[in-house]
């Protein structure tokens, strides 16, 4: 194995959504970095199994539904 390849792999804090805080080995940042979630299992709907509400950002959802109205029957 080549010397001096890897990054270094220390131990950070990971902070959930709702507050609530672990400890963890990564190579994220450096040694006692707090890594502040974002999204997490606890809030993200693909694991909560929240809402299906698509967002029309840009025009994106109406433009597939104009392209696609005869295949989608809508």
């Amino acid at each position: 194995m080549k010397n001096d390849i890897h990054p270094d792999y220390h131990t950070i804090k990971v902070v959930m959504t709702d507050g609530t805080e672990y400890e963890t080995r990564s190579t994220y940042g450096s040694e006692g970095d707090t890594l502040t979630l974002d999204i997490d299992p606890k809030t993200h709907p693909a694991w909560t199994g929240g809402s299906s509400h698509l967002i029309d950002r840009g025009g994106r959802v109406s433009r597939f539904k104009e392209k696609f109205k005869g295949i989608l029957g809508s």
